[in-house]
């Protein structure tokens, strides 16, 4: 008997435990414990919802705002031209930033450039005229062989105006005045190859072509420390076997869009007319060190940017990267 009294109690105890750990739970789930629970799991759930809205939004907005890259193309007029990148929205990025703002804060959309299929390096050698139509940037070429009066004061209007040129020196120049030359790279603007004894490239055979783009080469390096990538043959005088020489030496040949033939030395006037009707996104200007250049060249970069269009280096011009990306 004793046995089965010890039992019974066991038993009870142990269902009293039972139910009281049970009744424990269910007021906690029905009272406060189980409210706290609902609310954050609808807190999660909403969330949930809203942050997948707001990549919703953003996604939708990127296809509408994507602009597709352009490619290089050899051009029956022009040659060959430069590819434009496109744009598009980063959508992981924009999203991540926007998620850590304020709920109904603007959206400010992180974008990155979208690179062409094909870019001038893959078109071979051939003969560059102009950037591309879609990119809002001109540069101005500046041949020098001769001129050195005019250089300075050419240099102090870019200054003053903020513009950056290229310089394509001729290497018996360069040779006799490598302090001018520190000078134009000390402003921060390109130099680049005229070729030495400003020869007509086309009628030169092949090993003396060579050597016309060569010296001048090395004596940039020797020089100025300068890694050439452009040629402009003198008096844009060239042929087919000139593109090829100087592609052989790593270069691409540019001639020019608009010249001011400041050479044959018409009034600034008439240059800087001739520029603002003409000037396009694009246009790669040919000038020298001339008194005519020299006082028409602050009308040129007016009239220039009046029309909208940035000016640049050959190289920033020629490049496939955006102007004015967000």
């Amino acid at each position: 008997m004793n046995r089965n009294k010890f039992a019974v109690v066991s038993i009870c105890i142990l269902i009293a435990i039972v139910l009281g750990q049970f009744t424990g739970i269910r007021e906690f789930v029905q009272g406060r414990g189980a409210e706290e629970f609902g609310e954050d799991a609808f807190g999660w759930f909403a969330d949930s919802k809203g942050e997948e809205k707001l990549l919703s939004t953003i996604q939708e907005e990127a296809a509408k705002l994507r602009i597709e890259p352009i490619d290089a193309v050899i051009d029956r007029v022009w040659k060959a031209i430069p590819g434009y990148n496109g744009l598009e929205v980063d959508v992981e990025s924009t999203y991540q930033k926007a998620r850590l703002k304020p709920e109904g804060s603007a959206i400010e959309y992180v974008y990155r450039e979208i690179k062409p299929k094909v870019n001038l390096d893959d078109l071979g050698p051939h003969p560059i005229y102009r950037g591309n139509p879609n990119k809002p940037m001109v540069a101005f070429m500046i041949n020098v062989a001769w001129g050195n009066e005019y250089i300075v004061p050419m240099l102090d209007i870019l200054d003053e105006t903020k513009v950056k040129a290229t310089f394509f020196l001729d290497g018996s120049w360069l040779k006799k005045n490598a302090e001018m030359a520190l000078e134009i790279q000390k402003r921060g603007h390109q130099i680049e190859n005229h070729a030495y004894s400003h020869p007509n490239m086309s009628q030169l055979e092949s090993t003396r072509a060579r050597l016309e783009i060569s010296k001048t080469k090395d004596l940039l390096k020797e020089k100025l420390g300068v890694e050439n990538r452009w040629f402009a043959p003198p008096s844009g005088d060239f042929n087919d076997k000139t593109v090829i020489l100087a592609a052989e030496q790593g270069l691409k040949t540019v001639l020019w869009t608009l010249d001011t033939v400041d050479w044959m030395k018409p009034p600034a006037a008439s240059i800087v007319s001739k520029i603002a009707k003409k000037v396009e996104p694009g246009s790669l200007i040919l000038m020298h060190p001339t008194a005519s250049s020299r006082d028409a060249l602050k009308g040129m970069i007016t009239a220039i940017r009046n029309k909208g269009l940035i000016l640049g280096t050959v190289d920033e011009t020629l490049s496939p990267n955006r102007v004015n990306t967000p």
